[in-house]
């Protein structure tokens, strides 16, 4: 076999993709990362004190108590989100790229052969955040509905309908991308930060004793002298940090520095501002006098413009976590996690917007039913943090491999780091799940479903390939066969895609077969997704040369990137490679599963959801982007 080319040698090995940020201006960047990155935990001073308050009747009903709750969330604020996640996890990028699955790709590309228990917890990451994506526009909107009824008592019982309506709209428009919405986000969040701000700082100079809650200490001493409902209290402190991990998933379309600035300048200023607000509200009011400390520590003429800028500021977060999504998605397809599923692309310039009416429909459907079901922001909220604290913890386990073998840290560093941020993540994890029968099973039955669709599919993959690589024949003893007795031979290019680099495809045994023809070039073509969220152009593309008739190419695209195959071979172009796509038909084997003999009650039933996954997966033809009149599908059948 005779080498071409040697482009691609190093496709893992890529330029950093935020170089491309540099054409953009730091300001810009910085308001887009306070509009997306911190939709989210932007929204959480609506209900994170207020649940911290009503965590049992009397807990709180002295000062010191209330200065201790406010204590537990300043600091859980700035360990979790200001020390590991800006100072720590925000560096274990993988070229550029965050989030679960990203930060699996890293840790796997640390190891020669990668061990099973980090795709498991990949997989565990992925599913979780799908559990917080149900559970975030749910309770975000419905918690802003809510302050309509301090505007208008007799509101109560439109609260549910609005909100309903709300988040059909929400979803509705997902289709036309969000590309033009996304210029107004930064400015509305950015106002809603500094509205946040202010209003706490008008309460904070009306009671300036409230700093006292700087002192760690009364945290502490909330949590020793309320032992009993410390879980409790962790559970209700901890949807302070819920939307953490965005800052994280989003680090791609923005870079690190634009995140930093924008949390350090005005995002976590105004976070504490407005918290420490609050807790100066209540002493000065008294609890028993405050239901909701958010909305009513706002003057009565603002309260209604407070009220839409609040379910304004709600609906950008839910959008970051529905876009998020579909990014999670999509490395998941790529990563051969899940089945391949509709990717609408709505930005011509920009790769990353993109929309997936599968999931888009199934998220809809999911929080339409939480809301109808809870009816109340105070009943999620017990659902909400069990899914987030999860990903917090296979976070943590991730970035300790990666530290160890990526960063090279002194293992006592590193075990150090890993003890002391596993005590608060697993605190947290701990408090949530025990409200596991208050709500929280939701997240977690959706994690596991998700988890369970995930590893049947990737299990599935692998025993239909074991089984189609015992059925086929080597690809170099039919290259060699046909070399020395040629069929007809025709004109034209027949590419056969396989996934398979050493066996013959299946496409091109029934075509000789049934044809008993080969065209002038034929071409067996690989498509392999890379470790890196990206390969570069100069890197996508390898060809070998068997002999005349047939060559090899493999396409490696990065796990970010959408398959176009057109797009990869015109790039083999400038490798020398003459073709013409208009004489050029495309080989598919389009596979019928069957289900065979298999032991045991688990194998039968994963054998039945893979095959129905892979009968309801999209059409290879159309998620590589191939011309539908230059395709020719050849149908087998395989029994798994």
């Amino acid at each position: 076999m005779t080498r071409t080319d040697n482009a691609g040698q190093h496709a893992g090995d890529v330029a950093n993709p935020l170089a491309s940020h540099k054409k953009s201006s730091l300001p810009l960047l910085t308001l887009g990362a306070i509009g997306v990155v911190y939709g989210d935990i932007g929204t959480s001073p609506i209900y994170a004190f207020r649940q911290a308050t009503h965590v049992r009747p009397g807990a709180t009903s002295t000062d010191i108590e209330i200065l201790g709750l406010l204590s537990l969330i300043v600091w859980t604020l700035t360990l979790t989100v200001a020390l590991k996640y800006i100072f720590f996890v925000t560096r274990a990028d993988n070229n550029g790229e965050g989030g679960t699955l990203s930060l699996m790709a890293l840790a796997r590309k640390t190891f020669t052969n990668p061990p099973a228990w980090i795709t498991v917890l990949g997989v565990l990451g992925a599913a979780m955040f799908y559990g917080d994506a149900l559970l975030t526009p749910a309770i975000s909107v419905l918690s802003a509905v809510e302050g309509m009824e301090l505007v208008a008592p007799g509101m109560g019982r439109w609260v549910v309908p609005i909100t309903l309506v709300l988040i059909v709209g929400l979803f509705a428009v997902q289709r036309f991308g969000t590309a033009k919405v996304a210029i107004v986000f930064g400015p509305i969040t950015a106002v809603w930060f500094l509205v946040l701000g202010f209003s706490g700082l008008v309460q904070i100079i009306d009671y300036p004793s409230v700093l006292q809650a700087l002192n760690p200490l009364l945290g502490f001493g909330f949590l020793f002298n309320h032992f009993g409902i410390a879980f409790v209290v962790m559970g209700a402190v901890f949807l302070a940090v819920t939307g953490a991990e965005a800052l994280y998933v989003d680090l791609g379309h923005f870079g690190r520095k634009p995140i930093v600035l924008a949390w350090f300048s005005l995002v976590f200023p105004c976070l504490l501002l407005n918290y420490f607000g609050q807790g100066a509200f209540v002493l000065n009011a008294g609890i028993e006098n405050v239901a909701s400390p958010f909305f009513q520590m706002q003057p009565e003429w603002a309260l209604l413009p407070f009220v839409i800028l609040a379910t304004l500021a709600t609906i950008i977060a839910s959008q970051a976590v529905i876009t998020g999504t579909y990014s999670l998605t999509q490395q998941a397809i790529a990563l051969n996690m899940l089945p391949r599923m509709v990717v609408q692309h709505t930005s011509a310039t920009q790769s990353g917007q993109i929309y997936m009416p599968q999931i888009n429909t199934m998220l809809m459907i999911g929080v339409l039913i939480l809301v109808a079901t809870f009816g109340s922001s105070a009943s999620l909220s017990n659902a909400y943090g069990i899914a987030v604290s999860g990903v917090m913890i296979v976070t943590l386990a991730l970035l300790v491999v990666v530290m160890w073998r990526n960063w090279k840290w002194h293992p006592a560093v590193v075990v150090g780091f890993a003890l002391l941020f596993l005590v608060i993540d697993g605190s947290f994890f701990a408090a949530n799940a025990a409200k596991l029968f208050q709500g929280g099973w939701v997240p977690a039955v959706v994690a596991a479903f998700v988890a369970v669709i995930m590893w049947s599919w990737m299990a599935g993959r692998k025993r239909l390939s074991d089984k189609t690589r015992r059925d086929e024949v080597p690809l170099e003893f039919l290259v060699n066969n046909l070399a020395k007795k040629k069929p007809t031979i025709v004109p034209g290019t027949a590419i056969f895609l396989t996934s398979d680099v050493e066996g013959a495809p299946t496409a091109l045994l029934h075509s000789l077969k049934h044809y008993k023809v080969l065209h002038e070039q034929n071409v067996i073509l690989t498509v392999r997704t890379s470790t890196s969220p990206r390969v570069p152009d100069d890197e996508k593309v390898t060809i070998d040369a068997y002999n005349e008739l047939f060559f090899r190419v493999v396409v490696t695209f990065g796990f970010m990137e959408s398959p176009n195959i057109p797009k990869a071979l015109a790039l083999a172009r400038k490798l020398g490679w003459k073709f013409d796509i208009m004489s050029t038909s495309f080989f598919l084997s389009r596979r019928s599963l069957k289900l065979g003999e298999r032991k045991g009650l688990f194998g039968f039933w994963q054998d039945r959801l893979f095959i129905r996954m892979a009968r309801n997966a999209s059409d290879a033809t159309e998620y590589f982007h191939i011309p539908t009149g230059r395709v020719v599908e050849i149908g087998t059948q395989v029994i798994i």
